[in-house]
């Protein structure tokens, strides 16, 4: 049998990634990575090798480490993941940055297309007396975000199925944030990467990518309080459109921020 230290050895060499080793020997060994240095002499036995084989052939295979592993960390949250959610991003952080110095004491948030529930969760980690409802018209998604606040242990996220506003009736929010899809369908990146294995449907949104960004926009109107803000992330070259659709629905003072990479990420505007 191999010891711990050959099988990372050799598994950073096919993936040229010494850290994905570890995370992928760890969960096929049910340990830590600090358990590797007191046991690098150890020989793990046959059947943990063969889980870790499988683990390797998956990721070597494209498929993302973050759905073999089930889990990402977003907003320093661990937060579960399955093929049914989008993964979470570190760009979409500045999403929930933006809402947090918008949203008022007790105030109210409703998150758009949860996936995962990383948004909803951040913002109600850091914000216990706010409400947060999260929407998303995939059952699947929505029972994955659901999970992950009730193991956090965070009460006020209440999770509704719905296809954007339409199972909300009249209720109105100080904040609305969405990371909604925004690739132009057809695109080639869609064929690449992580991408490959993600929800096609949490991905892309019509020719040019923002069919869904004015379906929100057009209702957000009727489900923001006075001075309430709207807020979503978009492709880098999308912000000035964006910044015309909120205009075109009747918002107000329609900004732009960029992510740490200097590219245009967030643009909100608010009810007048």
């Amino acid at each position: 049998m191999t010891d711990i230290r050959t099988i990372l050895r050799e598994a950073s060499v096919a993936l040229g990634d010494r850290l994905e080793a570890e995370l992928l020997l760890a969960h096929a060994l049910g340990v830590d990575r600090a358990w590797f240095f007191a046991h690098a002499e150890e020989r793990p036995d046959e059947a943990r090798i063969a889980r870790f084989n499988a683990l390797l052939a998956r990721r070597t295979n494209g498929e993302p480490i973050a759905y073999i592993l089930g889990r990402r960390d977003f907003w320093s949250l661990p937060l579960e993941v399955t093929p049914a959610t989008l993964i979470p991003r570190p760009e979409t952080e500045l999403l929930v940055e933006q809402a947090l110095v918008r949203l008022p004491e007790g105030g109210r948030v409703l998150d758009l297309g949860t996936g995962s529930g990383a948004i909803a969760i951040a913002i109600a980690s850091e914000r216990p007396d706010a409400d947060v409802t999260a929407v998303d018209a995939s059952a699947a998604a929505l029972a994955v975000a659901r999970r992950n606040a009730q193991r956090l242990g965070l009460g006020r996220v209440f999770m509704t199925e719905s296809d954007w506003y339409a199972a909300l009736g009249d209720r109105r929010f100080d904040v609305i944030v969405s990371n909604p899809p925004y690739v132009e369908a057809g695109d080639p990146h869609l064929e690449q990467g992580d991408l490959r294995f993600e929800p096609s449907s949490a991905l892309a949104s019509g020719p040019d990518g923002l069919d869904d960004i004015r379906r929100i926009a057009r209702g957000a109107y009727g489900h923001l309080t006075d001075g309430g803000w709207l807020l979503v992330e978009h492709g880098w070259n999308q912000a000035a459109a964006v910044r015309d659709i909120f205009i075109g629905e009747g918002l107000v003072d329609a900004f732009t921020v960029q992510d740490l990479e200097a590219r245009d990420r967030v643009t909100g505007a608010r009810a007048g």
